[in-house]
């Protein structure tokens, strides 16, 4: 493991018992500590880059202070603009950020726009309540205006500051309000999360040393036959997930242990979001919870679904919902498969500036319209065997086509990747495109396809706000 590794790890291993504490600090405590650990740790490993993620907050605040109306859009492109400077600051002489204030800036990206929209909901709610003389109904909505204080303290709170996972202003405050944090479930939820953190680690150390991703890049790897090279991406990418199953399911522990995203069940909780539903623990009975808030990790889904649309869903979850709420319902596009398009570019934007991530995140949407094609021109027309049958070969080419992507996200360059795509001759986009052009003969061509696609995006909208499983 690399030394920047290890201080994840370490960072990631004490926030575990000292969350346990925290349950113990009365809510100004609670706010004031985790704010001064937060800080403690951001400028113990990002030093004086912590300055770049003193500037957004404090831009955001004054966004939100001086238009609250306009501050969704504002903050989103107030922070895009500055992560864009971030990750160019050497070209102006500036020195270049660590690895770790790059996590703390992602992250505080996210927080930042979504507390902007937060915040515009709170106004909306109050001008509502006004011209209707009655409380507004909306789910889980912000009491009042945060303060300059309260914005520091949630942008710097110590709970997954570095790792995530992302979380709302709304589930940070109602973190600080818990009344009897003790009693609320800690170490069985906390102990479940971390049954499987030293096999995933294990697997992640052993399998990576007898496959280093280097390897790929030498002149030796485009020597070796082309089974090795296709077999190569499914080892990468296996690493791949390996390492962020340990990590995500960590930082998930953390969260656990210090109570963060802890709900009743019935208020139904996402993912990143917090409650679906107005719910009230009734003091009376026993009442159960979850910490689906803060998941930020479906394993088992993410290895057995059988699309590659879902397989998104389980994946960095809360970063997902974060997605689908600012920026999939403001796309410029219409259709689902541009919308997918357009919200795959954002992600990549907020990764990094780097090829790869562009190259892998764009080829989601051909893989989702290449799948949407074969269900509809093919697997509709099969009998439950067949549709069996089906299902296994599509989750077979999801794990490639996720494996292939892969491949992109860790070389990074534009020419690593191409050279390792173009070394096993593009097969899983010559296979989505394949698919497509199969699917619009058999199913009456452009016109069908677009009405499925209008369809495809109906039904999975009225999933998402059901909470019906797609798998």
């Amino acid at each position: 493991m690399s030394p920047d590794e290890l201080v994840y790890l370490g960072v990631l291993a004490a926030s575990i018992p000292v969350g346990f504490l925290f349950r113990y600090l009365s809510p100004p405590v609670k706010q004031g500590a985790a704010l001064l650990l937060g800080l403690t740790i951001t400028i113990a490993t990002c030093n004086v880059h912590t300055l770049h993620s003193l500037v957004t907050v404090i831009g955001t605040w004054i966004i939100i202070k001086s238009s609250w109306r306009h501050a969704p859009a504002l903050s989103l492109s107030w922070t895009f603009l500055y992560l864009l400077f971030f990750r160019l600051v050497t070209w102006f002489g500036l020195p270049s950020p660590t690895p770790f204030s790059n996590a703390v800036q992602l992250l505080l990206t996210l927080k930042m726009v979504s507390l902007a929209n937060e915040v515009h909901s709170f106004h909306i709610e109050k001008k509502k309540e006004v011209s209707n003389f009655a409380k507004s109904p909306v789910v889980d909505g912000l009491s009042q205006e945060p303060s300059l204080y309260d914005i520091l303290s949630y942008s710097y709170c110590y709970v997954g500051i570095m790792t995530g996972p992302f979380f709302r202003f709304q589930t940070y405050s109602d973190w600080l309000k818990q009344p009897s944090p003790q009693t609320l479930p800690g170490w069985e939820p906390c102990l479940q999360r971390l049954k499987l953190v030293p096999v995933y680690g294990a697997l992640f150390l052993a399998v990576n040393s007898v496959f280093p991703l280097a390897y790929v890049r030498t002149e030796e790897f485009l020597d070796r036959n082309y089974f090795f090279r296709f077999f190569y991406m499914v080892v990468v990418f296996f690493v791949f997930r390996m390492r962020f199953y340990a990590a995500w399911c960590g930082a998930e522990a953390g969260c656990i242990s210090a109570g963060l995203g802890c709900y009743p069940e019935k208020a139904l909780s996402k993912p990143g979001g917090g409650p679906t539903v107005n719910y009230s623990p009734d003091p009376s009975t026993e009442e159960k919870y979850d910490f689906k808030t803060i998941q930020n990790i479906d394993c088992y889904n993410t290895d057995f679904c059988v699309k590659v649309r879902h397989g998104m869903r389980y994946w960095n979850m809360t970063v997902q919902w974060w997605l689908h709420h600012y920026i999939y319902p403001n796309s410029p596009f219409k259709a689902y498969t541009l919308r997918a398009g357009w919200t795959m570019f954002i992600s990549a934007y907020w990764h990094g500036l780097h090829a790869g991530y562009y190259l892998s995140f764009l080829t989601i949407p051909l893989c989702i319209a290449a799948e949407s094609a074969m269900e509809a021109s093919v697997r509709s027309k099969l009998g439950p065997r067949g549709q069996n049958i089906f299902d296994w070969v599509h989750w077979f080419l999801k794990m490639r086509a996720y494996d292939y992507m892969c491949m992109g996200f860790v070389l990074l360059k534009a020419s690593d990747t191409v050279n390792y795509w173009t070394s096993i001759y593009f097969i899983m986009h010559i296979i989505a495109v394949c698919c497509i052009i199969v699917g619009r003969i058999l199913k009456g061509g452009k016109g069908a396809g677009r009405k499925r696609e209008q369809e495809g995006e109906k039904r999975e909208s009225v999933k998402e706000k059901t909470g019906e499983k797609t798998d």
